[in-house]
């Protein structure tokens, strides 16, 4: 029942930023985590990062630790991705997921954004 709009996709230079950001409806009103995801063709959809309800706990696959931020505000019920030093190897189309805040991060998203396209030229 719930949706997804994104944002902030576009194209980069290497070592450059981009902010993804992600509105959701229809779960406002109910706790749920939100993670993104990524994917390129050919390839499996792979977590990137994700958050539970409050904020407590995050998860970072190891390839962004250090570069990437997940961060979320409840009261507009957004998530973001605040992505630095970016490399061609992050070039993917990225996508805002929501579930139940039940159970670990890294699983069991129900609901999927459209995806938004993010390029990392060398």
């Amino acid at each position: 029942q719930v949706q997804l709009v994104e944002s902030g996709g576009g194209l980069v230079q290497a070592g450059g930023s981009l902010r993804l950001s992600c509105a959701a409806s229809g779960r406002a009103f109910s706790p749920y985590a939100m993670a993104w995801f990524r994917q390129v063709p050919g390839k499996e959809r792979e977590i990137v990062a994700a958050i539970s309800w409050k904020g407590g706990n995050t998860y970072y696959r190891d390839s962004v630790k250090g570069r990437f931020t997940i961060s979320r505000d409840n009261a507009e019920n957004t998530v973001n991705l605040q992505m630095n030093s970016l490399k061609p190897e992050d070039t993917a189309v990225y996508y805002c997921a929501t579930k139940p805040n039940w159970g670990g991060l890294r699983g069991g998203y129900d609901s999927w954004g459209q995806g938004t396209q993010v390029t990392v030229s060398s």
